[in-house]
Formats: C-alpha cells, structure tokens, sequence
C-alpha cells in the first residue's frame, strides 16, 4: 500500500504501523511468525532487529497493537480513510492542513526518480535500436529487450518493476491499446510508426517515459509534421513551467501549440483562439497534459480538496488541476493523434469543420499518433527533465542508423 510504503519503507506482508504526533514517535507492528517459517523461509527477526532495519522508535507484534494503543491513550485516533480522485477507488488517507507529504518530493525521492528515469531512458534507447520492420509488436516488450536490460542496468537490485505498451502503425492513435480485446500483436511495417510507453519501478518510485519513433528509422514527411508538432507542444509546456503556474493552463498551452503547427502545414485553418474556442484541440488530443507521479505512477495530490474538473472535451480529462509548487514532479506527455471517430464527429459539427482541411487530414489519416512523455521536477526557477532520450527528428533517426 503506496501511503504505507511512503511512510515506513517496509518489504514485508501483514505489517501495521502508527505515527505519534505529539511524541514524534514511529511504531511498527509485526507479525509474529511461527516457528515454522525459519525452516522455510529463514531467519526470524525480533522486534529490536526490526526497529533497527526500518529505523522507527517502537516495535511490537499485532496481536499486541491494541493494548499499546489502549496504553498510550491518544486524544484523537486517525485512520487512513479517503478516494483516490484519479482511479476512483478508496483508500485511507489522513489529511492535515498544509501538508502535502508525497506531492512534495524529498531530496532522496528526486535522487531515486532521478536514477531509475535514467535506466528507463537506456531501456527506450535500446528499444528504438532493436525495432525493425516484421517484428510484433509484443517482441519489442519482450523481456529480453527491456526487462532484461533493466534488472542489468539496476545491478541485480529487487524492488523492481517495468511495465511497457507498445502501439505500432495507426494503432498508435488508440489511447490505450493493448488489452484482452485488442491485443499488441500487430506486425510492424515498413513507414509505421512505434509508440513505446514504458517505465521502470524501482523500490516503489516510477519512472513514465513515451517516446514515438519510425520503425524503419527514417521519418516520412507526413509523420515528421504530428511528430514535430507534439514536440513543440511538449517543449513550449516545459519552458513555460515554473513555481506558481496553473496545470490546467499548461495543458492548453499544449494544444495551442499544437494547432499552431498544423496550420502551419494547411491541416487547420482560421484564427487559433477561435479553434480554442471550438474545442479543436481537443480532437487532436483528447487526453490530459500528464499526472503526478512519485510512489504510484498516477501519483496522488492532483485535486486536491474540493477541486473539480474543467468540464470541457480533452481537459476534463486532466489528472491534475492545481497551481505547481517546487518539489512536485509530474508527467508532460502532450499528444497529436489522427483518431477516425474524433476526426469524423468534428468533421459533422460546423463548429468544428469550418476549421479542418478535410483533403489533408486524409491525406495523413494512416499515421497514427505521437506522444511525446518526459518526467519533470519543479525547482526553484523552473524545471529539471528528468527523462534523457533523444527527442528530435535527427536525434531518433542517428540513434536508430547505430550512432551513439
């Protein structure tokens, strides 16, 4: 459980644990194993071992958590209770004035973030060499590729994880693919493009990295206009970033940049603010700007009290809607998607279509879509990207023809 984890660092299963405020005092509660579990599980440890391991001030077993509770009789006895605003589900949650623990990173979880963003990126790197036309798509998730090259770039170290999508051709246009229903085996083509959408976890803290790249190395002039205008998207959002600016703001910054460049190649015309106005670049993009992300890869804190969604097409679907603090860190993943249904619906709505080249986007209709994802720490001034691969047109295509 990722509040528990936060808090006391522990490993092992059926352990509790309690916070006393005005003694400042950390209690662990620990099973207490039967004898048998030495025979096939190894050494038990004692309660003084297991103060020492996770460095709290008390251990006890549980069977005696009621009796110390009952003995340090506490004037208010706090539970986790609470929703989680980004999955919907419950869990327990203890909130206090002004402090918002997990959204605020510690220097020690930006130096995790930062080392396991860093062999995510290698993983991405790898991929983008390896991938080649006549592959499935399932083969560049194969453990051999990416998994593999985590647990080597980790040292051997536990507490692991990598969890990888890959959507090739105008699959990269499905927001979310790869399920029971559609599964990612798809042959990659000649002129398709990759979308990888992958990360490794290591002792709980993730790492959320997008890259989309042509399988044969070479981008077509059609897949270098929605690759270029997601990248100018996600460079416009992260040098506008900084203490004090609206994420809901930055998500529209997005898709103003976006639009911005597919006029500038004829797939939309007309005045910019006016599409802002239409909701036109929410049919380009019809997801979020990014999530929190620390403990849990859609990390808590991106609405927090009583604050409500923006009700509108593509925003409402933002994972975060607050003002950015220093010591936050959280996802830029801007996206350009040429997805049939969305693309049909606005071409029907005069709002919209007075607004859309209907020649040119069938002309581009077969390339699918681009997101582009970068983690990103909030400092002081503005931000540190985490996340180091290569992001342009030329970078991709050296990396991918064997250039270091």
């Amino acid at each position: 459980e990722s509040y528990f984890h936060w808090t006391f660092g522990v490993c092992e299963p059926e352990f509790y644990g309690a916070i006393d405020i005005d003694n400042s005092k950390s209690i662990l509660f620990c099973p207490k194993l039967p004898i048998e579990y030495a025979v096939w599980m190894g050494e038990i440890f004692s309660t003084e071992q297991i103060k020492n391991k996770y460095e709290v001030d008390e251990v006890y077993y549980t069977e005696e958590m009621k009796q110390v509770l009952e003995a340090k009789n506490p004037s208010v006895l706090l539970l986790l209770n609470g929703k989680n605003s980004d999955s919907g589900l419950h869990t327990i949650e203890a909130e206090f004035d002004g402090i918002e623990s997990r959204v605020i990173k510690t220097d020690q979880e930006l130096d995790i973030m930062r080392y396991v963003n860093g062999v995510s990126s290698q993983a991405h790197i790898q991929v983008m060499k390896k991938a080649q036309p006549g592959m499935k798509e399932y083969e560049l998730e194969r453990a051999d590729v990416v998994t593999q090259l985590i647990l080597q770039l980790l040292r051997g170290k536990r507490m692991i994880y990598s969890n990888v999508f890959t959507y090739i051709g105008t699959n990269s246009a499905i927001l979310h693919y790869g399920h029971a229903a559609v599964p990612n085996d798809k042959t990659i083509e000649d002129g398709d493009f990759c979308l990888c959408d992958m990360g490794a976890e290591y002792y709980c803290y993730a790492s959320d990295i997008t890259c989309t790249f042509p399988a044969n190395g070479k981008f077509t002039e059609h897949q270098k206009i929605i690759y270029n205008a997601t990248l100018n998207a996600n460079n416009a959002v992260e040098a506008a970033m900084k203490p004090g600016v609206q994420w809901a703001d930055m998500h529209r910054l997005a898709e103003r940049s976006i639009l911005e460049h597919l006029k500038e190649h004829d797939i939309v015309r007309g005045n910019v603010d006016d599409m802002m106005a239409a909701h036109v670049g929410a049919v380009f993009m019809p997801h979020g700007l990014g999530h929190f992300i620390g403990i849990d890869t859609h990390d808590v804190g991106g609405y927090p009290g009583d604050t409500k969604r923006i009700d509108e097409p593509g925003i409402r679907n933002l994972r975060a809607n607050r003002e950015l603090r220093e010591g936050m860190v959280i996802t830029v993943e801007p996206g350009c998607y040429l997805i049939g249904i969305l693309l049909d619906k606005a071409l029907n709505d005069p709002r919209q279509s007075q607004f859309l080249n209907k020649e040119r986007i069938t002309q581009l209709r077969n390339v699918g879509g681009v997101r582009i994802e970068d983690n990103v720490h909030i400092t002081a001034t503005g931000v540190e990207v985490f996340t180091k691969v290569p992001r342009t047109v030329e970078e991709i295509e050296a990396v991918m023809a064997g250039k270091d």
